[in-house]
């Protein structure tokens, strides 16, 4: 039943017919019963269909010559037609009601597929082509989500300082490329492709009020800013997506290098005029910390970690070693009794010299403010770091500030 009503919705059974004088039969049925194999004397079967071609097709009139005498042989093979073929297209039901159906559908699941998004756009709100986040306030400051992964958080179940620094790193440069600043380089601009110049960092502080957990959503805001005649400073906002608690803010100076001397250069008048309309005209997120750096050596230090090597995947673009993967160094001549129970806060670091995959480092890390044997129930910490290269030649130095954990997040990683 089910088969025949599915035939009947495609193929209505009423229609009129022809005879073979072109002339309109009265008749309101298809008879298949007359799809009647006859053998003839060479073995072959001759099919004559009793379907007729209905009268009209979508409302008006048609007419055909004659019927159509089909010889079929074993082979599957037409051998002769007597009277001139009637067309296939005339010979189609009327499709209108199932397009109409079809058109219904896809405009239902159009609407509800709309009403999932009900959040209302603003006109100061423009998507990147990419889809990784959107330029905000009258295309100042550039806003990206990212989700925690497992693969992100440390020992202590948070996300780590390196996640962290990379999703900084992330949006400065999606930044720039929904900008449509983004040249050949990795992270120039096409006047700066044209010159072989690259942006290079040389300060960067961080304070982290709180660090998100897996699964929580951070939102990423940054934005540039002047900075003297020849820099530019990048800041950054990170907060809770759910709560809009901040959780972390940055502050970062940046100057131009010639990627073949690697040297450093001046601004450009060409470049200065591709990136000033982008600059805010607004103070630091952070206040800087103008404290000096101590200058660190085998005897001031109370750590030292030596043989530090980059990895091929340590490298990026530019050839020289990525500014998250000198944080990671530092930290390896950290005092793993520090880390067990403290939360790194702030971070000023001070970038001196690049280093490329042949370097060999020395990490060397101060402890001050507390007796280092104390350092499991201290307060607060503060240590006093030094990257360099084995012939003492300095590649960062840093200061960090760290906070007791509170109970909850102070794990037992003997077990």
């Amino acid at each position: 039943m089910v088969a025949t009503s599915a035939t009947s919705s495609f193929f209505p059974l009423p229609s009129s017919s022809l005879d073979p004088n072109g002339k309109t039969n009265k008749a309101t049925s298809t008879n298949f019963s007359g799809l009647n194999p006859t053998p003839n004397s060479s073995g072959r079967l001759k099919v004559k269909p009793n379907a007729q071609a209905p009268s009209k097709i979508n409302g008006k009139k048609v007419s055909l010559p004659g019927s159509v005498h089909i010889v079929k042989t074993d082979n599957n093979h037409d051998l002769s037609q007597q009277n001139a073929p009637r067309t296939f297209i005339n010979q189609l039901p009327d499709w209108s009601m199932l397009l109409a159906a079809i058109t219904t559908v896809f405009l239902a699941a159009e609407k509800q597929w709309m009403m999932l998004d009900t959040k209302p756009r603003r006109s100061d709100m423009i998507m990147d082509p990419f889809g990784l986040g959107r330029i905000v306030q009258d295309g100042l400051v550039y806003r990206q989500n990212f989700d925690i992964r497992s693969y992100e958080i440390g020992a202590d179940r948070s996300a780590s300082i390196e996640t962290v620094m990379n999703h900084l790193q992330e949006t400065a440069l999606n930044h720039v490329k929904s900008a449509g600043l983004l040249g050949d380089g990795f992270g120039s601009t096409p006047e700066m492709v044209k010159k072989n110049l690259i942006w290079v960092v040389t300060r960067m502080q961080v304070v982290v009020d709180k660090y998100p957990t897996w699964g929580d959503v951070v939102e990423v805001d940054t934005w540039v800013s002047k900075s003297g005649k020849n820099g530019m400073r990048r800041d950054w906002l990170v907060r809770d997506c759910n709560t809009g608690e901040i959780l972390t803010r940055a502050s970062s100076v940046w100057v131009m290098m010639n990627k073949l001397t690697r040297r450093l250069s001046k601004l450009p008048e060409e470049v200065r005029g591709e990136i000033e309309p982008y600059f805010v005209n607004s103070d630091p997120i952070l206040a800087e910390d103008s404290r000096k750096l101590t200058k660190l050596d085998d005897k001031t230090a109370d750590y030292v970690r030596s043989g530090l090597t980059p990895r091929w995947s340590d490298l990026d673009v530019n050839q020289h070693v990525n500014n998250v993967k000198y944080i990671g160094w530092i930290l390896e001549s950290a005092p793993v009794e520090m880390m067990e129970k403290h939360k790194l806060k702030s971070m000023t670091l001070e970038y001196r010299r690049e280093c490329g995959r042949d370097s060999v480092l020395q990490s060397l890390t101060a402890v001050s403010g507390c007796d280092v044997g104390s350092l499991g129930t201290a307060g607060e910490v503060e240590c006093q770091h030094l990257l360099r290269h084995q012939d003492g030649a300095e590649v960062v130095k840093g200061r960090t500030v760290w906070s007791s954990k509170t109970p909850s997040t102070t794990w037992d990683t003997t077990s």
